[in-house]
């Protein structure tokens, strides 16, 4: 075995009274990923950004973090910045925000080049030149773009070649896929394997995604409430943990071939669209003659890459979006004949819960209040406080909570109350917008769990958007595929994700990751087979 490059030992890390890291130790070899797991509030992310003095001056970090012989919590504020950029390469979750919207690549890269070296800014693009060609982008097209013009895998390959500018030795890989499409981060995990390969980078992986750790880790530490519960290499910790908690995070992983609910049938369509089309301004086609029908007690999933129409679909249905061709029906009515009258009356049988539960509730407002909202926003006059109790009931949370402030709530408590906002007018159609990518495993598969048991209850029709294909098989009945504002296959979710027919559905399936390394290494053959 080479010697650590990275050596943790005994860091614990406070903020004030609360204690979020608690003697944590662990070491990263030359060339090695090892991956940093566990829930939210684990002590994941604050650990590693304790390496690059990140945390906010309330931290008081204690113990040693040697790199190479030096201690990082010891060292001045000269030689951390070196290290950060120049030792230690960071990759963020969100790759929009961790790049400045107004500069185009090209400076901002060449800035970060010039940052640690005394070269010309020709050279320094010649650098940057040569780091989009490493993570295989299109250089001469990316140097003059501005962030928003790249997908958000082309931002995150962006992203890693700002880290490698001047090739670290360690890379720290924060939540790195988790926005991204699958087919994306297939794409993604396929990069970060090369480099480590072709330059010998060691990465430390922070995550909550099971499959991300079995494609690509070679040893794995699960932290849980700031303590190592678990180290291990990654197939004898798949294999065979030995930490109940370990096992229980693994159980709570949902992936491909789990099972899918039980079929029912055919009830009459609630949603009916034929030949829809959306043309935004510029001549772009976003949906391009979609024909869909979602049955009154219904789950239909909707999958396929960013921008391949999902969202403008449920923007269609919730009035946000205009289509510009084709019929959309909702309860009877058509949306593109409907007055304003019975626009309200659509709207009123229309539920939607977003993806991030954070952002979608007023941090301003008590959870009670925001329940409340669409009720008093329809003109539902009266005390609503019954209603509030009976709907934080049913989503399993205690009605006397309805004082509470959002940052009082945990993520998945969050979104138990954005499911109870969008069912308080008791709505026909529930429009799911990836409701549970921002959260850990097992909460997701809680939440899962909640939505479809309230399905049943309810009996609503369910749009399911997502690019999680083992969430969407667990919850949906049918499942469409989109592929550039069309619908390439569509069908029962044994059919369609069990046994597909189109070419792109099976990238699709292929590109999802499974939570044991040795299934993992077979479909990761199978995928890049399919892609190349």
């Amino acid at each position: 075995m080479s010697e650590a490059l990275l050596s943790l030992r005994d860091v614990s890390i406070s903020f004030g009274a609360v204690e979020a890291v608690r003697g944590v130790g662990f070491d990263v070899r030359p060339g090695e990923v090892v991956a940093l797991v566990g829930e939210s509030g684990s002590g994941k992310s604050v650990t590693a950004l304790s390496l690059l003095g990140l945390l906010p001056d309330t931290a008081t970090v204690r113990g040693s973090a040697t790199l190479s012989g030096r201690d990082l919590y010891t060292v001045d504020s000269a030689a951390l910045r070196e290290v950060r950029g120049g030792e230690i390469g960071m990759v963020f979750q969100e790759p929009m925000s961790a790049l400045n919207p107004v500069f185009r690549i090209g400076t901002q890269l060449v800035d970060a080049v010039r940052a640690h070296r005394k070269v010309s800014r020709a050279q320094a693009r010649q650098r940057a030149r040569e780091l989009l060609e490493l993570v295989e982008l299109d250089a001469a097209r990316v140097l003059r773009s501005y962030p928003h013009q790249l997908s958000g895998g082309q931002l995150q390959r962006v992203v890693i070649a700002m880290a490698l500018v001047h090739e670290p030795a360690l890379l720290l890989a924060d939540e790195p896929t988790t926005a991204l499409d699958v087919t994306v981060q297939a794409g993604i995990l396929r990069l970060l394997r090369s480099l480590r390969d072709r330059l010998g980078t060691a990465i430390l992986l922070v995550t909550h995604d099971m499959g991300v750790v079995a494609d690509l880790a070679d040893r794995v530490v699960v932290l849980r409430d700031g303590r190592v519960v678990e180290q291990n290499t990654a197939t004898g910790l798949f294999g065979a943990p030995a930490a109940e908690y370990t096992r229980e995070l693994l159980d709570s992983v949902l992936s491909l071939g789990s099972g899918s609910p039980a079929p029912k049938r055919a009830a009459d369509p609630l949603v009916s669209l034929k030949d829809l089309e959306v043309t935004y301004r510029g001549g772009v086609r976003a949906v391009d003659g979609v024909s869909l029908t979602i049955g009154s007690d219904e789950v239909l999933g909707l999958v396929g890459e960013s921008g391949s129409g999902k969202s403008t679909i449920s923007s269609v249905l919730t009035g946000l979006v205009s289509p510009t061709g084709g019929e959309v029906r909702v309860a009877g009515v058509d949306l593109a004949r409907a007055n304003a009258r019975q626009w309200r009356e659509v709207r009123r049988q229309i539920g939607v819960v977003f993806q991030n539960p954070a952002s979608a509730l007023n941090p301003r407002a008590t959870i009670g209040a925001s329940i409340a909202e669409p009720l008093v926003v329809h003109g539902m006059g009266g005390d609503h406080r019954a209603r509030v109790a009976e709907l934080l009931t049913a989503v399993r949370l205690d009605p006397g909570w309805r004082g509470r402030y959002p940052h009082e709530l945990s993520g998945g408590q969050r979104q138990r109350v954005g499911i109870a906002r969008a069912l308080a007018l008791r709505p026909k159609l529930l429009i799911a917008d990836e409701p549970t990518s921002a959260l850990d495993v097992s909460v997701q598969a809680s939440v899962l769990a909640l939505l479809a048991e309230l399905q049943r209850e309810l009996a609503f029709a369910c749009l399911f958007i997502s690019h999680d294909l083992a969430v969407v098989e667990r919850v949906a009945d049918r499942v469409a595929v989109l592929h550039r504002g069309r619908v390439v296959e569509e069908g029962t979710v044994p059919d369609v994700l069990g046994a597909p027919r189109e070419a792109y559905t099976r990238r699709l399936v292929a590109a999802a990751p499974v939570a044991d390394p040795a299934r993992q290494r077979e479909r990761r053959e199978a995928w890049e087979a399919l892609a190349d």
